[in-house]
């Protein structure tokens, strides 16, 4: 019976490693195609009408003159009279033809008459959202926090949020859709989820799930909004078939993505904190609302983040506003970085209102966080060393070491969780007589290292060198894998080859024993052989070992989940930002920013740190940048462009450092996924330091000069708390 685990520390090939990215070379040359990239023989271009009103009802539509334009193969009414549009931007008409341009000249030549109303699209104040867009609220009440509130040596009352960022992927959503015949439909299509959106398609078209064959080899980019085939892919589909079945080819154009593709909801709250006057938490009461556009979601349970466990005493109030925006999607970690802003920004200003070193208050209450106390208090105490947290801190509004008259210096922490356990994978891996492997799985590499890791798994396992397995993803038609969202791609993966791999390498083993007159059991791989155990001098090479098969090659499937525990879920993160502030611009510039995370055993650790790295330059950007600007007048977004919704540059990163926890009482817990973890607390370590620096809290990110220059004028003056 095969026993499923990972290999101890010692016996590791490639495991752990620093390995560079196996697809790297590709990307850098230009040699790796997305979908973006691909022309299809044949292929149509199509294009979308839009709605430019937030909210109106479609009163008549004219296509005669787009119909007959040069060039225009079909046109499609997708929402007809009648119809009422929710928001600017919304789908009305698509339609395809011979180039690009032409499409466009089409597109304008389509005349649409709308019936305009009410409409409403700036949900932050409170006071100024209609009862109509004030959905029923979620109330929660825990312990008796009114006692705890009576009882506290001080109450501390803070207002925080979070303004709607939206999505804005290197390569924008789209497709291309061509019909191989009447029943059989082939997609290219941008997605984090290959195995899944082919039953999609064929559920809208009619079709059996099995006529769809859906390919990907590189994605630029998803985190988290490119699941759904969505409308417009639908919609393509259908137009193909209308214009006989050639390739249409159907790519957000860069406003259109910044519109549609999908946002991050707004996240606005009003915040009690009971304590002692030592700085122990005692008491939460938070009245929350935000917005995702038209559509629902949901932010209960979250509050106070981190820290939930352990606060007894607890009263919540979350009320969902609707507005006429695009709807929301999941965005890296969904709501916990606005969790994580509300309750780490109300700590830290409670700690300024007792006088207290933040990281001594978050150590004084770190018992609260459960289960994972003792790794907080580990990664609190790496990262302070990281940052040199004691050399450098101040209290709030004197700045710390390197200020100067109109330019503060600070330090502000955070620390996050998230779940990040595999997902349903299956994996097939093929030895064949000449010796080369391959390894057939429908996942999908975000950019990540998915290829990567799949070869160390399978690699390390079998004894081999890296370039010794071919890695094929991308296509449907291979073992369904699960979508690459939650963190849980790593060790979904990881664990279905792992098994694969052990199941193929102990057929192996079965094969040759008796040519090296021992018993399968008594067989390891190891450096490009098959040898006894305790006595290596009995080996033969892989090659030789694989001739064995005959003319037959050994192919074997593993699953996750399975025999044995291969992931788990579960993990904590510390970061730590050190920024200076202009107070007579207010801009703010990031000098350090360190970040300390587990995520159970490693598979590549170059790659692992890559995601931290990224998701702190995305965590950078929306804590000062990334805004999505609404006009209350128009109900159109203002800002659908790189030049005005900004993301951040090279000069506006800092110095980056990132610690790994690893090792005895990590590894143990098998692999668990980092993509999203580690984007959720660089707006609360950033906004804390924001606060530390210039004495007065920010109230919402980003942390634009603006919103820093408001915050410097209210507070009245140096000597003002917080």
């Amino acid at each position: 019976m095969a026993e499923y685990k990972w290999p101890e520390e010692g016996k590791r090939s490639h495991i752990g490693k620093r390995i560079k990215r196996l697809d790297g070379p590709d990307k850098v040359s230009g040699r790796a195609k997305y979908t973006y990239d691909l022309n299809r023989p044949g292929m149509l271009f199509g294009k979308v009408v839009r709605s430019p009103h937030a909210h109106a009802k479609i009163v008549s539509i004219d296509l005669s003159v787009a119909e007959k334009m040069p060039g225009v193969k079909a046109v499609k009414i997708i929402q007809g009279p009648g119809a009422e549009i929710q928001w600017a931007g919304d789908e009305i008409v698509v339609l395809a033809a011979e180039t690009e341009g032409q499409a466009e000249d089409a597109a304008r030549a389509v005349k649409i008459q709308y019936e305009k109303l009410p409409h409403f699209v700036n949900e932050q104040n409170w006071d100024a959202i209609p009862e109509a867009n004030r959905r029923r609220p979620s109330e929660a009440t825990a312990g008796d926090p009114a006692k705890a509130f009576k009882e506290a040596d001080i109450v501390f009352e803070g207002s925080y949020g979070n303004e709607v960022i939206t999505h804005c992927c290197l390569e924008s959503h789209g497709l291309i859709a061509e019909w191989e015949d009447d029943k059989n439909l082939l997609v290219h299509q941008s997605t984090q989820s290959v195995s899944a959106n082919g039953p999609q398609f064929a559920q809208a078209l009619g079709i059996p799930a099995g006529n769809v064959r859906l390919k990907m080899e590189h994605i630029g980019g998803g985190f988290g909004s490119k699941f759904p085939v969505d409308r417009w892919g639908i919609e393509a589909a259908k137009l193909s078939k209308l214009a006989g079945g050639k390739p249409i080819k159907l790519m957000l154009e860069r406003d259109s993505e910044l519109m549609v593709a999908g946002s991050r909801p707004s996240v606005f709250a009003k915040v009690k904190v009971a304590a002692k006057k030592d700085g122990s938490i005692t008491g939460w009461e938070s009245e929350v609302w935000g917005s995702g556009g038209v559509g629902n979601f949901s932010f209960a349970g979250l509050l106070p983040y981190v820290f939930r466990a352990g606060v007894e005493n607890r009263k919540e109030k979350f009320s969902v506003i609707g507005t006429n925006t695009g709807p929301q999607r999941a965005w890296r970690a969904p709501n916990h970085p606005q969790a994580c802003l509300i309750t780490m920004s109300a700590f830290d200003d409670l700690a300024a209102e007792l006088k207290m070193d933040p990281l001594d208050l978050f150590l004084k209450n770190i018992a609260l966080t459960g289960t994972r106390a003792n790794v907080y208090r580990d990664e609190l105490m790496k990262a302070a060393e990281m940052i040199e947290w004691k050399k450098m801190w101040r209290p709030r509004g004197e700045g710390a070491p390197g200020s100067t008259k109109y330019v503060k210096r600070g330090l502000g922490l955070s620390l996050h969780t998230w779940g990040g356990g595999g997902h349903a994978s299956d994996c097939d891996l093929t030895i064949h007589p000449d010796g080369s492997v391959e390894l057939k799985m429908g996942t999908q590499d975000l950019g990540v290292g998915t290829r990567t890791v799949l070869a160390i798994v399978a690699a390390d396992t079998l004894g081999l060198p890296l370039d010794a397995v071919k890695v094929h993803i991308g296509d449907n038609r291979y073992p369904v894998s699960s979508g690459s969202g939650g963190s849980t791609t790593v060790g979904g993966v990881s664990s279905s080859t792992r098994r694969a791999s052990i199941d193929a390498l102990n057929a192996l083993f079965e094969k040759v024993a008796p040519a090296m007159n021992t018993t399968a059991g008594k067989l390891e791989a190891v450096g490009g052989k098959i040898q006894e155990i305790g006595k290596p001098t009995n080996s033969m090479t892989w090659k030789q070992a694989c001739a064995k098969l005959g003319t037959q090659p050994l192919t074997t499937r593993g699953k996750n989940p399975g025999k044995e525990t291969l992931t788990t879920a579960g993990v904590g993160g510390v970061q730590m930002a050190d920024v200076s502030v202009d107070i007579e611009t207010g801009i703010v510039k990031m000098n350090n920013f360190v970040a300390v995370q587990d995520c159970g055993l490693i598979i590549d650790m170059k790659t692992a740190e890559s995601q931290v790295f990224g998701a702190m330059i995305m965590g950078v950007t929306f804590a000062l940048f990334e805004e999505k600007v609404m006009d209350a007048q128009t109900g159109r977004m203002l800002n659908p462009n790189m030049e005005f919704y900004r993301l951040a540059g090279l000069a506006d990163i800092g110095n980056f450092k990132v610690h790994m926890m690893t090792g005895k009482g990590y590894d143990e817990r098998g692999v668990i996924g980092v993509g999203e973890p580690p984007t959720v607390s660089p707006g609360a370590a950033i906004s804390n330091a924001v606060a530390n620096a210039i004495g007065v809290r920010v109230p919402s990110i980003p942390l634009t000069p603006d919103r820093v220059l408001a915050a410097l004028e209210k507070k009245g003056g140096a000597s003002a708390k917080i």
